[in-house]
């Protein structure tokens, strides 16, 4: 009945923890009212308000980056690999001038490398002659080596070390060779200030490279990663040429980057030959399952498990194959749709390099007597390498949600309470008016629904009309 819902209404705006209502229901001044009322529209307005601008900026995915720097006692040393900038053996390429040629070829799938047209017939008259080359096996006997002849001095952390600590590795450079590969335990590093001492003699006399193709320094090339992860020269190679010495003060960066879609990581995505995920190891990857699709086989300079290339489905498959990749971005990094997204846990390693002209007039001439060698040969083929910590830290960067569930629960909360006096109850309880008054409004119209004439049959309308009016009668 119409006096039982005004009756609720009054007892619902008399009993609600929504503050300010009940001074309108209850205010006997008109002017009173009228203010109550729009206080309490002012407040609900601005609520809103708020409420919409928080989900708004909740669904922008906002992150902050946090930065800490942690001292420790004793901090991992990472894997360093070294290349001669000359790659081959001079005499094993005199005659072979097409060699230099044929690994920019194999290479070309670290980094890229255009044949120009005046080199294409001596490239195609050899690859005819010698389809049973393998540059594989070329490049490891007849490329730059790591002995007593051309590492001189080696020292980690005051221990001596030797070419057996250094593994084998192919890359654009030919043969590279890296140190701490199998991240060892005992290679930690507890005082700042002493590491890795090298001393290299790059033979200019017994290696050389094509100047035509740009390769036109002598000296060491390296790079500094973690023993998890391959040797990535392109673009973060340090160079250091011949009668130098080279200190590199390094630091530890571990960079954390949020999941999408606050961050542009995906943390599901595993790889099948790397230990660890990281963008290098995924575009090989990548690259090895296109090229093993369309050439059936698989260069050696590629992770997996296949054929491996003969020299002339290098030339006539991989090598437009990797340019196409390239063309059509089939293999790209970066954002959390592309092939190899950023990878959630990374660990870098910035460094700072210092240079001076190796060894004063007196360690010119020991070296000389030492190595049996003119002063001139000295200055033209040793190079010495220090790497070594800044100090014992390392820095975290963080990105971080900006807003949690959790805050954005706290923020609406917060301009409930502050704006209406609101809460969880008050919401609840507007929520089970609100279910009230709908369900007596449909019981309402199902009870007074009015009864619809039928106009399809007249006689039997006539008839209804008849006993209507003789029941009005009776009555």
């Amino acid at each position: 009945r119409l006096g039982d819902r005004r009756k609720y209404h009054e007892q619902f705006a008399s009993s609600t923890s929504f503050h300010g209502v009940h001074n309108i229901v209850h205010t006997q001044s008109r002017a009173r009212r009228a203010l109550w009322l729009l206080i309490v529209m002012g407040c609900l307005a601005i609520v809103i308000w708020q409420i919409c601008s928080r989900f708004i900026y909740y669904f922008s995915w906002p992150t902050t980056t946090t930065v800490v720097v942690q001292y420790v006692e004793n901090i991992e040393f990472p894997a360093v690999t070294f290349c001669n900038l000359n790659r081959f053996q001079a005499d094993a390429v005199s005659n072979l001038k097409v060699i230099f040629l044929i690994w920019n070829i194999v290479s070309a799938i670290l980094q890229k490398f255009a044949i120009e047209d005046k080199y294409s017939q001596e490239l195609n008259d050899f690859l005819l002659g010698n389809q049973n080359f393998s540059i594989k096996e070329f490049t490891r006997q007849n490329g730059f080596y790591l002995n007593s002849s051309t590492l001189l001095e080696c020292d980690f952390f005051g221990k001596p070390c030797y070419p057996q600590d250094f593994e084998h590795v192919f890359t654009e450079y030919g043969n590279c060779f890296t140190f701490n590969h199998n991240d060892l335990s005992s290679r930690r590093v507890s005082l700042s200030g002493r590491g890795l001492h090298l001393l290299f003699d790059v033979q200019q006399d017994k290696f050389t490279d094509e100047p035509a193709l740009g390769y036109t320094d002598a000296g060491i090339t390296f790079v500094i990663h973690s023993p998890q992860e391959l040797p990535r020269f392109d673009g973060l190679g340090l160079l250091t040429p011949v009668g130098t010495h080279a200190q590199v003060a390094i630091r530890q960066l571990k960079s954390i980057i949020q999941e999408y879609p606050w961050g542009e990581c995906k943390p599901d995505i595993k790889l099948q030959h790397h230990k660890i995920y990281s963008t290098s190891g995924c575009l090989l990857e990548c690259k090895a399952r296109y090229i093993q699709d369309w050439c059936g086989c698989l260069p050696f300079i590629l992770p997996g498990n296949g054929t491996e290339c003969d020299l002339l489905k290098f030339y006539k498959c991989v090598y437009p194959a990797v340019y196409y990749i390239e063309i059509k971005g089939l293999c790209t990094v970066g954002t959390h749709n592309s092939t190899c997204p950023t990878p959630c846990e990374e660990t870098d390693y910035p460094t700072t390099v210092t240079y001076s002209s190796f060894g004063g007039e007196k360690a010119i001439k020991y070296f000389s007597t030492k190595l049996k060698k003119s002063p001139e040969y000295i200055r033209q083929n040793l190079v010495r390498i220090e790497i070594k910590y800044h100090d014992l830290s390392y820095k975290i960067t963080q990105q971080q949600k900006a807003l949690t569930i959790s805050e954005l629960l706290a923020d609406v909360g917060g301009q409930l309470g502050l704006f209406c006096g609101a809460s969880m109850i008050t919401i609840i309880e507007v929520l089970e008016y609100i279910f009230t008054n709908f369900c007596w409004m449909c019981i309402f119209l199902l009870l007074k629904a009015p009864e619809m004439p039928q106009w399809n049959n007249p006689s039997q309308n006539q008839a209804t009309h008849k006993e209507k009016k003789r029941g009005i009668q009776e009555c």
